[in-house]
């Protein structure tokens, strides 16, 4: 089994090759908005470096949002491209839980709340505790809500870019990202299970409607 696993739904981009037991490839490029130049590249490295090809595959996982509106977007084009032309499978997995898992890569935390900063004075908030397996699973329902509502919804460490917003005492954790090796992890068991969807379901999540509509109204995002 081989999954790659791509993130780009924040301004940074990653990729991550692994197998049932072991990360075989991961490569990170933290430039800001650079996914569109970097994300094939390295996906390319990747190949290269392991000496497979796209159709060595099991499937592909990526971040399926929320998160940047053109980071989002381009995960899934790039997702579905290689999927449909190579007729695999593929593993939508919330950048949310991507960042709790990040939470506990990086720190060891066991239950966090996750919030990214969504523009407009708002955020995306979910709650997440680890399982017996080692991955954070949701406790509770993806949310975008303005800076007042959220305050009513953090039971947990808040971690993200959205932390301070809601509260400016919390920021041991505001810089954390998730990348490719938390899609990774919280991927790897989906696809050993063959829980996974078809191509044409790499959809992006962007909780925010009309989202399109909007991008002038988010600056940066």
């Amino acid at each position: 089994m081989k999954v790659l696993a791509l993130e780009s739904a924040n301004e940074q981009c990653s990729v991550s090759i692994v197998d049932e037991n072991q990360e075989l490839f991961f490569q990170l490029d933290t430039r800001a908005k650079a996914q569109t130049q970097t994300i094939l590249p390295m996906i390319e490295q990747g190949f290269l470096q392991l000496d497979i090809k796209t159709e060595d595959l099991s499937c592909i996982a990526f971040s399926r949002g929320p998160g940047s509106f053109s980071g989002v977007r381009i995960n899934a084009a790039v997702t579905q491209a290689l999927a449909w032309s190579n007729d695999l499978p593929v593993i939508p997995v919330s950048t949310l839980q991507a960042l709790a898992q990040a939470a506990h890569r990086v720190h060891g935390l066991t239950t966090v709340t996750a919030v990214l900063d969504a523009r407009m004075s708002e955020v995306y908030i979910a709650s997440f505790q680890l399982d017996a397996d080692g991955i954070m699973q949701a406790v509770d329902e993806e949310q975008l809500l303005s800076y007042a509502a959220a305050t009513e919804c953090t039971p947990f460490i808040l971690v993200g870019s959205g932390a301070t917003l809601i509260d400016p005492s919390q920021i041991q954790y505001k810089d954390l990202s998730a990348t490719a090796q938390d899609i990774a992890t919280i991927a790897r068991k989906n696809a050993q299970q063959q829980h996974w969807v078809s191509a044409e379901l790499a959809l992006p999540v962007y909780l925010r409607d009309n989202a399109w509509k909007k991008i002038p109204e988010q600056g940066n995002a």
